[in-house]
Formats: structure tokens, C-alpha cells, sequence
């Protein structure tokens, strides 16, 4: 195994993660297949979406500094991309509230903040600090992608439905995790590294409740079953009863 040096092992990680990431990137096109069928954002949120471009770019930024990170810049060109579609889709089809929500919360992030800390790194900061604090950044961001389904586990734990928290984005954000996490161990990159031991913790956190969960619409569906045909029964009950003959019927058809 003495082949299997630091430098081949950051590819096959690198190059895993990629391939994991790009699946993370797809995981929400069923939702949004359906946001586009519907023309109705459905309750679901946008904010992970703003984050996870906000990160996207940022990361990308980063490598283009740190320079022969072609791991980083391949993925999250990609991914920026995808994000892209994904918010435009959102925009066009949530109510009036949501799209504003939106819409500001991208100036907010992507255009804003993001704005700044590039502004702020290329005249403010000089040589290797440049990367270091762009770096922290990163992690901070990475961090905030990971935590920004939390409050879509609050809504699975209040409704007991895991309606808007599909099994495959958080399986594949746990895969993701570890691939980079091992990426960024061997070489020797913590501020890739450091996030993505969060992001496992989440990502098994969010497939935990999953699988507490998961029953529960079967179960409001099964109740809304048996309560549709209880008032069936009562219905016809009463109209079984409307129509019986009474003894005043057999009189006047006698007569």
C-alpha cells in the first residue's frame, strides 16, 4: 500500500468528492421539478440555496487564490451554476413574500457580502493572510451550509413529517462531508477539512430524524383514510334513515 502516497489519496478523495458534491447539487431537482409542475413554491425554504451559493462562489474565490486547486474550482463552478437555476425557479414561482424574502437575502449574501470580502482581501489584507482569512471565511460558510437545514429539522420535529427534508440530500451531504474531510486532510487543507466533521455530524443527525419521522404522513394519511370513511358512513347512515319507511309511510300508501 506504500503507492497509496498523500498526494494520490487527496486525488481520489478530491476526486470523489466531486462526484458527491455534484449528486448533493442534483438532490433537490425532484423539489424543484415539482416547485416548476405546480407553479408553487410549497412551503418549501430558499435559504439553503442563497447559503449554498454564497459558499460556492466563496470557496471558488478561494481556490483561484490558493491556485492548483482544481478539485475546488471544478465543483464549485458547477455548483454555482446550479444554484443559479435553482433560486431563479424559486423567484419565479413563490408567493409574493418569499420571492421579496428571496430576492433581498440574495443582494444580502451574494452580492453584498460577498462583495465585501473580496474587496476587503485584495486591498486590505496582503500575501499568504490574504488566503488565511478568506480561508476562515470558507470554514464559517461551510459551517453555516451544514446548519442551514436546521430549520427544516425544527419543522420535522414540530409536524412529525419528513415531507420537506428528503432522505438523499441528507444522505449525500453526509458522503460529501467525508470525502472532503479527507480531501482536505491530506493536503493538509483545515479549512476544508475542519467544516466538513460538522457537516457529518448534521448530515447523521438529519437521517436519524428521517427515520423517526418518516412513518408519521403515512400515518396522518392512514387517519385522514379512516376519518374520510367514518363520514362516509355517518352520511349514508343518514340517508338510510331518511328514506326507511315509517309507519306514517305503510298508512298513507295503504290509504
Amino acid at each position: 500500500m506504500a503507492f497509496l502516497t498523500a498526494h494520490l489519496l487527496a486525488f481520489i478523495f478530491g476526486l470523489l468528492g466531486n462526484i458527491v458534491s455534484f449528486l448533493v447539487f442534483l438532490a433537490p431537482v425532484p423539489t424543484f421539478h415539482k416547485i416548476y409542475k405546480k407553479k408553487s413554491s410549497e412551503g418549501y425554504q430558499s435559504i439553503p440555496y442563497v447559503i449554498a451559493l454564497f459558499s460556492a462562489a466563496l470557496l471558488l474565490y478561494y481556490a483561484f487564490l490558493k491556485t492548483n486547486a482544481y478539485m475546488i474550482v471544478s465543483i464549485n463552478g458547477i455548483g454555482c451554476v446550479i444554484e443559479v437555476i435553482y433560486l431563479a425557479l424559486y423567484v419565479i414561482h413563490a408567493p409574493t413574500k418569499a420571492k421579496a424574502f428571496t430576492v433581498r437575502m440574495i443582494l444580502l449574501c451574494n452580492v453584498g457580502a460577498l462583495g465585501l470580502i473580496v474587496l476587503f482581501s485584495l486591498f486590505l489584507v496582503k500575501g499568504t493572510k490574504r488566503i488565511m482569512v478568506i480561508g476562515w471565511a470558507c470554514a464559517i460558510i461551510n459551517l453555516a451550509v451544514f446548519a442551514a437545514p436546521l430549520g427544516i429539522m425544527r419543522q420535522v420535529i414540530r409536524t412529525k413529517s419528513v415531507e420537506f427534508m428528503p432522505f438523499t440530500l441528507s444522505l449525500f451531504l453526509t458522503l460529501c462531508a467525508t470525502m472532503w474531510f479527507f480531501y482536505g486532510f491530506f493536503v493538509k487543507d483545515f479549512y476544508i477539512a475542519v467544516p466538513n466533521v460538522m457537516g457529518f455530524l448534521f448530515g447523521i443527525t438529519q437521517m436519524i430524524l428521517y427515520y423517526v419521522y418518516k412513518d408519521g404522513e403515512k400515518k396522518d394519511v392512514e387517519l385522514d383514510v379512516k376519518q374520510h370513511e367514518g363520514k362516509n358512513d355517518l352520511e349514508m347512515s343518514m340517508k338510510q334513515q331518511q328514506h326507511e319507511p315509517t309507519a306514517e309511510h305503510h298508512y298513507r300508501g295503504a290509504s
